[in-house]
């Protein structure tokens, strides 16, 4: 089917992909900033980086052609970064007391939860986005053969 600019209209879904690719770009960016930030060691950042350069040509698949193989890897990834964000969660930072460093408060530290949980969420909805759409493509693919 063509347009009226003479372009070659998708002939599957086409704003799940683009939602799906929007947010993959987001987690992206973001990934770039923490690094650029200087909050974390030398280290994070390169890896943070490395991250974000192999999320971003998954991103472009996504976005043209719905790739299967591209959403197989972004929501593994989305769904490894839950998990290492969930470890750092309940790790340090989720035991919101210390002994024998200072006197005890009924204050909890939760400046750095806070940003891991928005993480964990942003990774969740995009391995869900992912997931629905390979299940949305492979039903399209079994009803029209």
């Amino acid at each position: 089917m063509t347009t009226m600019t003479g372009r070659v209209r998708a002939s599957g879904p086409v704003l799940h992909p683009r939602i799906c690719a929007a947010l993959t770009a987001v987690s992206c960016l973001v990934h770039l900033w923490l690094a650029a930030s200087g909050h974390h060691q030398i280290w994070v950042g390169v890896l943070m980086i490395s991250l974000a350069a192999v999320c971003i040509p998954c991103t472009i698949h996504i976005w043209r052609h719905s790739r299967v193989d591209a959403l197989h890897q972004v929501t593994t990834s989305a769904l490894a970064m839950v998990g290492l964000h969930a470890v750092l969660l309940l790790g340090a930072r989720g035991s919101g007391h210390a002994h024998g460093v200072g006197p005890a408060s009924n204050a909890v530290d939760t400046s750095g939860a806070a940003g891991l949980l928005l993480v964990i969420g942003l990774e969740i909805t995009t391995a869900l986005l992912a997931a629905t759409l390979v299940a949305r493509l492979r039903r399209r693919v079994t009803v029209a053969s």
